[in-house]
């Protein structure tokens, strides 16, 4: 599931991730409503744009198109795990260890932790209390990996996301506080604590990190793919990370030209 502001111009390196798994996957697409071009009908992208509405940065409406993507999705009985990824997202992997890591897994990749600074529990609300309380307050990154179950629940929820879109407002952003919530409340067991698309925080402030074209080279790649650990399955693993952003459009020459190392690399 891809949320895009328009055109995904890292398409060419999500061609060649695709490529010969027809059938193993389906894709839909939320962009702006305004942007109408569609990409070649060979392109595995080819009308998979979902009706869609404006996002504005920050706001419930983030969230709005995320829910309107798993609506599209839940509505293949064939899709088992549903993955969120922006236009600045690309594999760390190629198709079949990414499938085979989500498939096998017996929990859902959320980032959700308590973060007692303002930036966390700070952003909490009073009014949201009795239905969401600070005990219950979580937060993660928005680019989440769920199951099939843990998506209609999502889908189906209407006690909390109202709560949510009422009184969680800047500096409260409901995309980074929702989702983590919610699955610590219903379903916590289900979840791993954790995303599984690395993104570069270190330098703080509202946006992570953005790579160009000369940050790109198989030593970066390689850190993010093997340099850290988690539990996967109740087993300690370097693969934690299945995708990374963010990338700028100017980094896909060199990506490219990494493909082969990068997707026919089983580990």
């Amino acid at each position: 599931m891809f949320l895009s502001r328009g055109s995904l111009p890292l398409a060419p390196l999500w061609e060649k991730f695709f490529m010969g798994h027809e059938g193993l996957y389906s894709i839909y697409i939320h962009t702006s409503p305004e942007f109408i071009d569609e990409p070649p009908t060979t392109s595995v992208f080819y009308k998979r744009k979902i009706p869609s509405k404006p996002v504005h940065w920050g706001t419930a409406s983030m969230v709005d198109a995320e829910r309107r993507l798993l609506a599209n999705a839940l509505l293949d009985c064939a899709n088992q795990r549903f993955v969120l990824l922006s236009e600045a997202c690309i594999p760390l992997f190629n198709f079949t260890t990414v499938y085979n890591y989500l498939i096998k897994s017996r929990q859902s990749f959320i980032g959700s932790f308590d973060d007692p600074r303002v930036t966390g529990r700070g952003r909490y609300n009073k009014r949201m209390w009795p239905t969401v309380s600070l005990a219950n307050w979580r937060k993660g990154s928005q680019w989440f990996e769920v199951n099939r179950n843990l998506a209609v629940e999502i889908l189906s929820d209407e006690k909390y996301y109202p709560i949510f879109r009422n009184h969680c407002i800047p500096p409260c952003y409901v995309d980074e506080h929702y989702v983590p919530t919610l699955v610590n409340i219903m379903s916590p067991e289900v979840n791993s604590n954790r995303s599984i698309t690395w993104v570069d925080w270190s330098k703080g402030g509202p946006h992570p990190k953005q790579y160009v074209r000369k940050d790109v080279s198989m030593a970066l790649l390689n850190q993010v793919r093997k340099g850290f650990n988690c539990t996967y399955n109740g087993h300690t693993t370097s693969m934690c990370f299945l995708f990374a952003r963010k990338f700028h459009p100017s980094t896909l020459e060199p990506l490219l030209r990494l493909a082969p190392a990068l997707l026919n690399s089983m580990n």
